[in-house]
């Protein structure tokens, strides 16, 4: 565009230049006068005119002039069309650069917030695949688990098993499945020379569980009851109507933030789990370590209760738990030789307890700890308990005080003593989850009534006050679990010291195990002396206190059907049990230490419910 200016100016410039000497040579200007001398007129006269034909000249030069001129302006003319439209050209591309940036990015945008849209979709598409699976899982469980009940957000699971089961021991000792490992007879005994087969189906079990929750806390209880009770009434003769055993009854409130509180009646914290610290509910979550026994007094040397509590329970990431429980108190006694100096509790209310058990009068109930770990190899607790017993004490009883002529109530006052103990628990699991192995230990003074045996807890001392046993229990694991097999073997024992006292007044000894205690019968076998047939003589002369009881047991468990429609299972197991008594006064040739054994071969059939 440029250059057509020029060319245009320079048309100008010409176009003036060419006018300018037509104009000079068709009327010649006056020239300014000069200072010489004027020339003669006959030398002006000389000049020649100017003619037609340079007029015509002339006049043909400015034509093509003005004709060059015109074809200028018409080439700038054109040239500005073409510069207009490319201006137009260029406004038109800027246009739709800026358009096309535009769209880029309106692109970019769609881009990204398609990009956020399909990362949204994935995170439906999940969601909606987990909950798929979740709900296909809650329907895997439902077929798997009919007899489950949703109502209300709150799910009833019921369960449990009926049992077909038997147990034949090599000596007599009156009692269904569980035994009375502490009562096994002395060799004298008439019973010892008897066998005994049992068949029971009343260890079969109902059970019911419940489980709701509401925002961040998960509520949960659990019922389980079996046949394993007796009351006055009960007997096998016909209708075999024994009562129902209250055996779980507890509620937990857990919390995401790993607390949780249970009340009610569990096992006991004292009694080892598998993994952490919380309760059982035998629906798959079977966390206590309890022997897998028929036997379902389980295992000498095994620390269990189950009784009221109430827990508080912190878990750490499921890496670590502590855990505190107030539990109910009773204590079990054994001495022989005292006065009656003391009361320690009394028989049972006939409405309420067992009238024909006796109960101890306890100032306070157990308070029990457990710190469990879960490391990632194994299992491990540390626990402790603190208890309290107390009897009342009448001082003038055996010793007449002041002017008293007789046996009296006065000057009677309550004793107290504490006692506790501690425990440590560790369990392996090893080969895939094949085989596991378990140790447990537990002691201290008045602990015997959490152990399998049953062993005392106290005795009286001579002045009526009481004294603690000191305790300890042990037991070695060794389970092997397959598919369908399960096999076991466990090893374990219970001991209880000697707590002994003389009495002043008598020169007696009084207490549990003492030396001087009579054992020269427990191997002489006497008639009955009421010839009912069902009631035989107790041993004369044979004290017998219980220094040490321990059992081996192996066993096996075979599943022939576990699925949708519940488990089929049979069971055996072979236990040998011992009995060692402290020595007393011997009977001419023998230790004065009698022993008892048994020898007993359990056999089970179980269905569970689905």
């Amino acid at each position: 565009m440029k250059s057509t200016r020029n060319l245009f100016l320079t048309a100008l410039t010409l176009a003036a230049f060419s006018a300018g000497a037509w104009a000079q040579t068709s009327a010649p200007t006056t020239p300014a006068p000069k200072k010489h001398k004027p020339k003669p007129a006959a030398e002006a006269a000389a000049q020649p005119a100017a003619t037609a034909a340079d007029v015509q000249a002339l006049k043909d030069a400015l034509a093509a002039q003005q004709h060059q001129i015109q074809a200028l302006q018409d080439e700038l003319h054109r040239k500005d069309q073409v510069a207009q439209q490319a201006q137009a050209s260029a406004a038109d591309a800027a246009s739709q650069a800026a358009a096309a940036q535009a769209q880029a990015s309106q692109q970019v945008q769609a881009v990204g917030q398609l990009k956020v849209d399909v990362a949204d979709l994935r995170t439906n598409v999940l969601n909606t695949a987990v909950t798929m699976q979740e709900t296909q899982k809650s329907i895997d469980e439902a077929l798997k688990d009919p007899m489950t009940i949703h109502f209300k957000g709150i799910t009833f699971t019921t369960g449990g098993f009926v049992a077909a089961e038997f147990v034949r021991r090599s000596r007599e000792l009156g009692s269904d499945l569980p035994t009375p490992f502490n009562s096994l007879t002395m060799p004298g005994a008439s019973q010892s020379t008897l066998p005994e087969f049992f068949g029971s189906g009343r260890q079969s079990r109902a059970t019911l569980f419940v489980q709701g929750r509401v925002n961040h806390v998960e509520f949960t209880s659990y019922l389980s009851g079996d046949f394993l009770s007796a009351g006055v009434t009960s007997t096998a003769t016909q209708t075999n109507s024994y009562t129902l055993r209250l055996r779980q009854a507890w509620g937990q409130a857990k919390f995401d933030n790993g607390w949780s509180f249970l009340g009610g009646q569990a096992w006991s914290l004292i009694t080892e789990n598998k993994v952490g610290i919380g309760p059982s509910d035998d629906l798959g979550k079977v966390n206590d370590a309890r022997p897998m026994t028929i036997d379902p007094q389980y295992n000498v040397g095994f620390s269990f209760a189950r009784q009221y509590g109430i827990r508080l329970t912190k878990d750490f990431g499921g890496k670590a738990a502590i855990a505190v429980a107030i539990e109910n108190a009773q204590g079990t006694l054994t001495t022989h030789g005292n006065a009656d100096n003391f009361l320690l509790g009394e028989a049972g209310a006939s409405n309420s307890y067992n009238s024909t058990g006796t109960y101890t009068a306890n100032p306070a109930p157990d308070f029990i700890a457990k710190l469990s770990l879960d490391p990632g190899f194994g299992h491990y607790e540390i626990f402790g308990i603190a208890d309290r017993f107390a009897d009342r004490v009448f001082p003038c009883v055996e010793v007449l005080c002041g002017a008293l002529t007789a046996p009296s109530a006065a000057y009677a006052y309550n004793s107290a003593k504490e006692g506790g103990g501690f425990g440590a628990n560790a369990r392996w699991t090893v080969d895939n989850k094949h085989i596991v192995f378990g140790l447990h230990a537990f002691g201290g003074s008045g602990m015997g009534r959490y152990g399998a045996a049953q062993l005392s807890d106290l005795s009286i001392n001579p002045d009526g006050t009481i004294h603690l046993i000191k305790d300890m229990q042990g037991l070695a694991t060794l389970e092997w679990h397959g598919k369908k097999l399960d096999i076991y073997a466990y090893a374990g024992g219970e001991y209880a010291q000697r707590t002994f006292n003389v009495d002043p007044v008598t020169g007696k000894s009084v207490g549990y195990g003492a030396p001087t205690f009579n054992n020269s019968g427990c191997s002489t076998e006497l008639p009955p002396t009421v010839n009912t047939g069902f009631t035989p003589t107790g041993l004369a002369d044979c004290t017998a206190d219980t220094r040490a009881i321990s059992e081996g047991t192996v066993g096996f468990w075979y599943r022939f059907y576990s699925g949708p429609r519940g488990r089929f299972q049979f069971g055996s197991q072979y236990s040998y049990v011992t009995r060692e008594t402290w020595s007393g006064t011997p009977a001419p040739g023998t230790s004065g230490a009698p022993s008892g054994l048994d020898n007993m071969v359990y056999t089970s059939f179980r269905y569970y419910l689905p």
